[in-house]
């Protein structure tokens, strides 16, 4: 076994598609599942912030929606509009910013999962990014946005660890979540991805810092943003008929804001 490489580990999509690709359909079905529930009949339009390596762009095109991703990313984009050519879908995928972005056409569906809203580091850039999404859905359209709320009592790191193989290659996921500052509202986060194809094998690092929730605050941020309306709150089993609370103990949670 070699070095440690450090790497943003965007810069990495084929491996970071291959560790979450495996919950694309089940994501899917809820996305369909909570429009048809929350939202309006549309033109389905659909509308991924941060939209990564595409495997929901695809995913989404494949059942017929109209989407739209964009992403920072130009390595992720490349290996997302290579995926649409492979698969032979049809999607408009873009360069942009989370916290400043436009649309051409207003959506009935927008979604960001797995707590990507949290590399919006300040409440500035948060807030701008909720009023971005509910500019772009049409009245009665919903977003859906997964967040992994903070216990900032916890003394101990958090960790989170999957491993998936795909064409030969497996790949181990390591994440490690460290004691969050309620002052600062950041908490430095560690990923080591291992990649093992027949016998060679690499290792990837790469750190940075999320900014953390709790129920209180996270609430607090969206009352702030009158466009949008809380009308649903799930968890990360991605089960429509399964409700949430913000005091049920689970700190994955999946809100549906709808559009005013």
């Amino acid at each position: 076994m070699g070095s440690v490489t450090s790497i943003d580990w965007y810069d990495l999509p084929r491996l970071y598609d291959i560790v979450f690709d495996v919950g694309t359909a089940q994501e899917a079905d809820f996305l369909e599942a909570a429009a048809a529930r929350y939202g309006v009949a549309g033109e389905r339009r659909a509308l991924e912030p941060a939209c990564g390596s595409g495997r929901l762009v695809g995913e989404l095109a494949r059942r017929g929606w109209k989407v739209r991703g964009f992403d920072r990313n130009e390595n992720m984009l490349a290996y997302a509009r290579e995926r649409l050519r492979r698969q032979k879908r049809r999607a408009e995928l873009v360069t942009g910013d989370m916290a400043r972005f436009e649309v051409p056409q207003r959506c009935d569906l927008a979604h960001c999962l797995v707590s990507t809203f949290k590399y919006l580091l300040d409440e500035a850039s948060a807030r701008a990014h909720l009023e971005c999404v509910a500019a772009a859905l049409v009245p009665g359209g919903i977003y859906v946005l997964g967040v992994h709320l903070t216990t900032y009592g916890r003394l101990l790191e958090e960790r989170e660890r999957w491993v998936e193989t795909r064409d030969g290659v497996t790949v181990t996921s390591d994440m490690r979540v460290g004691r969050p500052s309620r002052t600062t509202r950041l908490e430095p986060v560690r990923t080591r991805l291992t990649e093992v194809e027949g016998r060679t094998t690499r290792e990837y690092e790469s750190t940075w810092d999320f900014r953390t929730y709790s129920a209180v605050q996270l609430q607090s941020l969206v009352k702030s943003v009158p466009a949008l309306d809380l009308v649903g709150l799930h968890d990360f089993d991605y089960d429509l008929a399964r409700k949430s609370t913000w005091r049920d103990g689970r700190l994955d949670k999946l809100l549906v804001l709808r559009r005013r």
